[in-house]
């Protein structure tokens, strides 16, 4: 073989070389486009997907953002709250032009996503303001949304219309609040005529223990008139703390002492197990005692004759605990978490018949939530109850 022959061989071997290569391009190529076109038609049935879910959403308004606080997203929810169509404001309008100026203080986007940023979500009532310039109370909750990296992508919205709702717990707390002031002004006239029937020294045996029960009865009624009118304080943002130092041992011996007498006369035995001394809180004081005070009355109402309640103060590094526990009928693990609602009574309350309306706890855990604390709530049915106050120092 010349030279010339040897070089055509090679260019050959190499001609055959780069074509072989290049089927096996355009094969990996193909293989690719397939992948692609396959990953392209699971992203559009995966938005198509989202888009079905987001437009069955009628009761709710989604409203996705970037970062900024433009809408990108506006489902038939928010359509039908603030009444415009998904064309007038997607990539149009902000967020931020839906909520009431005055909530937002000034601050923008930031007042409404401070929180869900710094938490991972947040929710509250906002005042958002419709096209026609109607006002509605929505429970927004806030997200912040990521892209594929990980990096921020804007924040997603979803509000559910609470105007009706929060106008009828304002109109329930009014009521409660004008029936119970309008009961407090004669219960008072009676209770001074009462006292003032009581010291006379002529009055007869008999007689004086009917006027004794009218006068226990009315002091109940008095207390819970008390109660009401506490209630309809905390629901309207009207609950203040008179601040101060607050010595826990010296506040259950009290409670405990108060409830003395009480509890011998139900067959129950109460014992206090106390430090020393402290620990100090900061707090109010009448509050904090009425807080100990329901939780003991409570452990001795729904203890049993023959039955224990036992009071303890406990100090922590952050915290200290009050310690309420009975050996009293119980609470049901599934009621456990309501009985902090007003109103709210546990069903084995209920089939033992002892009395109550389901305030007491209602009060206990505002003030614990209050001075920053809060109430808990452990044990079995039929065998008692561990109520445990929470208070920071």
């Amino acid at each position: 073989m010349t030279g010339t022959e040897a070089e055509l061989a090679a260019l050959r071997a190499q001609v055959a070389a780069l074509q072989a290569e290049r089927a096996t391009l355009a094969a990996l190529v193909a293989d690719r486009g397939e992948e692609l076109a396959v990953a392209a038609r699971m992203l559009r049935a995966r938005a198509a997907t989202m888009t079905s879910v987001l437009d069955a959403i009628t009761e709710q308004s989604v409203v996705g953002t970037d970062r900024d606080g433009v809408v990108r997203v506006w489902n038939p929810g928010a359509e039908r709250l603030l009444g415009l169509p998904r064309a007038d404001v997607v990539r149009r309008r902000r967020i931020t032009d839906f909520h009431l100026p005055e909530e937002l203080g000034g601050r923008g986007l930031a007042a409404v996503v401070a929180a869900a940023a710094e938490h991972g979500s947040d929710v509250r009532d906002w005042t958002y303001v419709a096209a026609d310039g109607g006002r509605r109370t929505v429970s927004v909750a806030v997200t912040p949304r990521a892209d594929d990296d990980g990096c921020s992508a804007g924040w997603t919205f979803v509000g559910t219309d609470m105007t009706g709702v929060r106008a009828a717990e304002r109109l329930k707390d009014q009521f409660v609040a004008l029936v119970s002031h309008e009961l407090r002004t004669p219960l008072s006239a009676v209770l001074g005529w009462l006292e003032v029937v009581l010291d006379d020294p002529a009055l007869d045996g008999g007689h004086r223990r009917s006027l004794d029960i009218v006068t226990r009865n009315a002091h109940r009624l008095e207390r819970l008139v008390g109660d009401l009118l506490f209630t309809a304080q905390v629901e309207a943002g009207r609950f203040v703390l008179t601040p101060g130092e607050v010595d826990l041992r010296d506040l259950v011996a009290a409670a405990e002492e108060s409830a003395r007498v009480t509890a011998a006369a139900a067959g129950v035995t109460l014992t206090a197990h106390l430090p020393a001394s402290g620990p100090v809180v900061p707090g109010d004081a009448v509050r904090l005692a009425q807080a100990v005070d329901n939780l003991v009355s409570n452990a001795v109402k729904f203890t049993p004759r023959g039955g224990r309640v036992e009071l303890a103060v406990e100090a922590g590094d952050a915290a200290a605990s009050v310690h309420v526990r009975d050996t009293g009928i119980g609470i049901p693990a599934a009621e456990q978490q309501r009985l902090g609602e007003r109103f709210v009574r546990a069903a084995s309350a209920r089939r033992a018949g002892v009395p109550g309306v389901g305030l007491g706890l209602s009060i206990t855990r505002a003030i614990a939530t209050a001075h920053g604390g809060r109430l808990e709530l452990a044990g079995t049915e039929g065998r008692g109850t561990t109520a445990t106050l929470v208070l920071p120092h």
